[in-house]
């Protein structure tokens, strides 16, 4: 098994860390200090060791941060996770703080004397996120001071950085040579007068080398650094352990290979214009910048768009991997509805669709821990299943199942919300007005040039009629047998970055009654030029092509809500899955399949 069921919260711990850390801020003179859940390379996914966050607190989420001060301490999180702290730590010790509409410069104003003194490593922060905080409060009598790593000093157990071999890509999957993708970024940074730039994202270090890693459970991606030169090397600081032969002659020549001892040396050294992104790379790089003859150049990570603009390679491998992954889908499916009500569990869910995603022997690892989340659970968005709140799925409840796979030649993820017998009008309705909102989203044309907060809300709207909605974005950008929450492309209300062709984006509404139930529905789409219509306008106009054909399940879809396009839709999306996944599947799930596809 890929997953654990292990509980990795442990509330109990929260007070006795919570006065550790308390000792090693009286011993720095400090007011507060700021814990984010990030490590050096600022991706979104963290090793155990730099699990910093977890560790102190409890929380488990994929976002947030903790900001310490001697007499209490916030744990600030986004609305996918104000369910879930409330149940990992300890209240009596950590103030669950609503996030961003709290911001932290807002609350550490509120909750400081003026005068007070702030500390943070200068590894995990990125220079947007502390520029931000000395511009507000540092006209308050704020200071903010660089110490280090204060949790790291009370953490005696810390695990070891990870040592993950890395392997090639192949180019046939890739779509490209690295060699040209080095020589076509380069060409960019000579353009803007930029002599190197500096990324520290492990996607876009993967991206760029056409090679995976596997220090990330989930994601394979490397620990490393790099810097690309305006002639198209790159020096490359990884631990040769990582290496071998194989890789050594996959990189070639013009890939210089350091350790990562040397990296804040050669930062040293760099001389000229240096392109650093401002929103990614940790502040420790523009600091050490700044003892060299270079001149920091705030700009976005070179590799960001062009690795969201998928090759016509990546998508083919994404469709194939994409309908392998439906076929195991379909055969889950089809043996959940042979389950009766009362004799089943979640852990039972996860194991099992697991297990038919290993029978395509071509899975690598899921592409995040399986959220099966039944009754309550389901309206903990990010639900994570243990041994203790494995909970059995009762007759008139719904279950969430929202999963993944890593293979070779793509990155899935899929979400289907299941009834459990017999489920009330209530959750019907609800679930329908879901549906609206995610076949809204796929059936959509719009002009280029528009970013994910201008399609976000066309997703809510049919909860909007109702007075509901969800507190996540509709959709988050994905990978290539990369990470499965991938940027800067979203479907967002905050995400300004315009949609090109290319993107692959997860189109996924849902709904959430706190201590009753959940739902959502996810398909992944990826963005292309829309085809011409007679009478159009002469603009250029963008659509989606959907990469997921799983059915949705009719039993919770109130048909009378549907207009006659949704009803159409649906329809022609359910033929799809049909015509595709029947050649792929056994003889029981081709039957469940056709009777599960049967017009509305």
């Amino acid at each position: 098994m890929f997953q654990t069921f292990e509980n990795r919260a442990d509330p109990s711990t929260g007070a006795s860390r919570l006065a550790a850390l308390r000792a090693q801020m009286t011993k720095e003179n400090l007011s507060g200090f700021l814990v984010p859940r990030a490590d050096v390379h600022q991706g979104e996914y963290c090793a155990p060791r730099d699990e910093r966050l977890a560790w102190l607190t409890g929380f488990t989420g994929s976002a947030g941060f903790s900001a310490v001060l001697k007499n209490t301490a916030g744990v600030f999180i986004d609305g996918r996770y104000r369910t879930q702290v409330k149940e990992q730590v300890d209240l009596a010790v950590f103030t669950p703080v609503p996030w961003p509409e709290i911001t932290l410069q807002g609350w550490l104003a509120e909750q400081l004397p003026e005068g007070g003194v702030i500390g943070y490593d200068t590894w995990l922060h990125t220079a947007e996120e502390i520029e931000t905080l000395e511009k507000e409060l540092t006209t308050k009598g704020f200071t903010f001071r660089p110490v280090t790593n204060l949790v790291d000093q009370i953490w005696p157990d810390q695990p070891a950085p990870p040592q993950g071999k890395i392997t090639p890509y192949p180019e046939a999957l890739a779509g490209e040579s690295h060699a040209s993708k080095r020589a076509r970024i380069a060409a960019g940074l000579r353009a803007d007068g930029h002599s190197a730039a500096v990324i520290t994202l492990p996607d876009s270090i993967a991206w760029l080398l056409n090679i995976r890693g596997s220090d990330i459970p989930r994601n394979p991606v490397p620990h490393a650094f790099a810097i690309l030169f305006e002639n198209g090397h790159v020096s490359l600081f990884v631990d040769s352990a990582k290496l071998d032969d194989s890789l050594r002659a996959h990189l070639g020549d013009d890939v210089n290979i350091r350790p990562p001892s040397a990296f804040v040396p050669t930062l040293h050294s760099l001389q000229g214009q240096v392109q650093v992104d401002r929103k990614t790379a940790p502040l420790r790089v523009a600091h050490e910048l700044t003892d060299s003859h270079a001149t920091v150049d705030w700009s976005d990570d070179p590799c960001i768009l062009p690795k969201a603009r998928k090759s016509d390679a990546e998508i083919a491998g994404t469709q194939e991997a994409h309908l392998r992954d439906a076929a195991s889908m379909v055969e889950f499916l089809t043996w959940f509805d042979d389950q009766a009500p009362g004799t089943i569990t979640e852990i039972d869910v996860v194991t099992a669709l697991e297990g038919f995603r290993r029978a395509n022997n071509a899975l690598l690892d899921i592409s995040f821990e399986t959220i099966a989340g039944t009754g309550p659970h389901g309206a903990i968005m990010h639900y994570r299943v243990t041994e203790e709140t494995n909970a059995t799925l009762k007759e008139g409840q719904l279950i969430v199942v929202d999963s993944g796979g890593q293979y070779l030649d793509g990155t899935t993820d899929i979400t289907r919300t299941l009834p459990i017998g017999d489920v009330g009008m209530e959750e019907k309705t609800a679930f329908t007005r879901v549906l609206q909102g995610m076949i809204a989203i796929s059936r959509l044309r719009f002009p280029k040039g528009l970013a994910g907060r201008d399609l976000d809300a066309i997703a809510r709207y049919p909860l909007w009629l109702a007075g509901q909605d969800f507190n996540h974005g509709t959709g988050h950008g994905v990978g290539v047998y990369l990470c499965v929450h991938e940027g800067p492309q979203r479907l967002s209300r905050v995400s300004h970055t315009e949609l090109e062709p290319g993107m692959i984006l997860s189109n996924e509404p849902g709904y959430y009654r706190e201590g009753a139930f959940g739902i959502r529905i996810e398909n992944l789409i990826v963005t292309q030029e829309a085809s011409p219509l007679a009478g159009a306008d002469a603009r250029e106009m963008l659509d989606f092509l959907t990469l997921t054909y799983v059915p949705i399940d009719r039993r919770l879809i109130r048909t009378e809500m549907l207009t006659s396009g949704e009803r159409d839709w649906l329809n022609l999306y359910h033929a799809a899955c049909r015509d595709n996944i029947s050649p792929r599947v056994s003889e029981a799930a081709r039957v469940w399949l056709v009777a599960s596809t049967e017009p509305v």
